[in-house]
């Protein structure tokens, strides 16, 4: 049983959203419910064109299903399909289909589905998987148990591109309004949407894998760390995601808490195009002005990090050469520049502990910058900075593994300025990409990321740890990346 029973307020119901799938979950009322908390909720449910971690984190693996998924180290592992074999030129990819797959309409999952789904992905630009299949050339099915993509040339990070959004696979012709409704083949169909408070996912009963271990999983979004902390001390949560580390002893005598590594990249992104931060030597200047063992320490878990890649992702180099908290040798740097006076502004999204803002100010100012904080809703972050480049400085979590590809991409809302250095970034990325040697291929990502950190577009501040809290009873969560994957068909939980 759920630890407590959830209330839904009179004044909620007028957000809430029955999303019904195809097909109900066990069809009765639900004898174990996993209260899980969250901080980020998605924009909408449309996971074919709208993009972000939420609802990657939600929908995946849980709802709908690809070929291949990330297991919990980021490795590829099977999912709909059971096998594959990869060409010795890199350019040939043959998965044979687990048997039984059914949509949560009933109707069989065939090969048909699975060449029409990546292929109307990769011809729809507006399909936020659409660049992730560019490199196929041709998808066909032989026989009704076997798909094989070709590629036009060979692209080392195939696999993995699979395994986010543009890899899923959903029903050939159907008609589903995803924003409001699904059609997926994993193992729960989704319930409510309760907008701006939870989404309910419900098992599936017919599904073709192992059956969910819990009848429903509520994912309940709390933004505000003390008020997710203290869901879960009044019984209202099963399991905490997200937990800020200073919070921890709060939770310790009643949760068990785990620490796990991740690839969620604190970026503070400088705006190259903007006069004031057009100059390598302020962007320079504002990189040796923070004390990246202060910020860790206020942060309380978590690793530094000096450049774009992480440790957990192919390519990964200790850059911290290319930077120093040198105070003095951000002022002369700031002097050579003929700057002084310099006001910026940061635009700081309202999910983040205001701590993170304040110290940018303070060690700002210590080189004689004034950092004014505009602190804002996500949603204004997406559309002011994500979509339209406008702001000076940002402050977000890039949460994607693998992601270097941003850095290769001049419309990108943080980007290279030099036009050489952004030359030579897309030239080893795209050699990287056409390695068939995992070794060689992670040399060329590293000699790109570190071109990348030599013209400080940004600072990496730090590379968040996971930390979680489950309660007792609670069994076989996830510990690690649980903000771009959070598998929960394993988990269990006692009565």
């Amino acid at each position: 049983m759920s630890r407590a029973s959830r209330i839904l307020p009179a004044a909620a119901l007028a957000g809430v959203l029955v999303l019904a799938g195809c097909a109900g979950g066990s069809g009765g009322s639900a004898d174990t419910t996993l209260d899980v908390g969250l901080v980020l909720e998605p924009s909408n449910l449309d996971i074919r064109h709208t993009s972000g971690a939420a609802l990657e984190q939600a929908l995946v693996d849980n709802v709908y299903e690809g070929l291949v998924t990330r297991g919990e180290g980021g490795e590829v592992v099977p999912a709909l399909a059971s096998e594959w074999q990869i060409s010795d030129d890199g350019l040939t990819y043959t998965f044979t289909l687990q048997d039984g797959v059914t949509f949560h309409d009933g109707s069989a999952m065939t090969a048909d589905d699975v060449v029409t789904s990546l292929t109307d992905t990769k011809n729809d630009e507006s399909n936020t998987g659409a660049k992730d299949l560019a490199a196929i050339q041709d998808i066909a099915a032989p026989d009704d148990s076997t798909v094989v993509v070709t590629l036009a040339e060979p692209n080392i990070n195939f696999l993995f591109l699979l395994t986010g959004p543009g890899g899923l696979v959903f029903k050939s012709g159907d008609e589903t309004d995803l924003k409001t409704a699904e059609n997926g083949t994993g193992p729960f169909t989704l319930g409510e949407w309760i907008q701006k408070d939870s989404i309910s996912l419900e098992r599936y009963d017919d599904y073709w894998g192992e059956p969910a271990g819990t009848d429903e999983v509520v994912l309940h979004y709390i933004p505000d760390a003390n008020a997710l902390v203290n869901a879960g001390l009044d019984g209202t949560l099963d399991v905490l995601t997200g937990v800020n580390a200073d919070l921890i002893p709060q939770l310790e005598d009643d949760f068990t808490v785990t620490q796990g590594e991740t690839t969620d990249k604190f970026i503070l992104a400088f705006n190259g195009k903007d006069d004031a931060l057009s100059d390598l030597r302020v962007r320079q200047a504002l990189r040796m002005a923070i004390d990246h063992d202060a910020i860790l320490a206020t942060v309380g878990a978590g690793q530094t990090q000096f450049g774009p890649i992480p440790r957990l992702d192919p390519g990964y180099e200790d850059l911290s050469d290319t930077t120093s908290f040198d105070p003095e040798g951000a002022r002369a740097l700031l002097a050579e520049a003929g700057v002084s006076d310099l006001t910026l502004t940061l635009t700081f999204p309202n999910v983040y502990d205001s701590q993170l803002s304040s110290l940018l100010v303070s060690m700002f100012k210590d080189i004689g910058v004034t950092l004014k904080v505009d602190t804002v809703e996500f949603s204004a972050w997406l559309n002011d900075v994500y979509t339209n480049r406008d702001y000076q400085l940002s402050f977000v979590n890039h949460v994607e593994p693998r992601d270097f590809d941003s850095w290769s991409n001049p419309d990108y809302y943080y980007s290279l300025t030099d036009a050489d250095a952004l030359a030579e970034v897309q030239d080893l990325y795209a050699d990287a990409m056409r390695q068939t040697d995992t070794d060689a291929s992670a040399k060329l990502l590293a000699e790109a990321a570190r071109v990348v950190a030599e013209q400080a577009p940004a600072d990496w501040l730090f590379t968040r740890a996971d930390i979680i809290a489950t309660a007792p009873g609670v069994e076989g969560f996830p510990t690690a990346a649980t903000s771009t994957r959070l598998k929960l068909a394993g988990v269990t939980l006692a009565e």
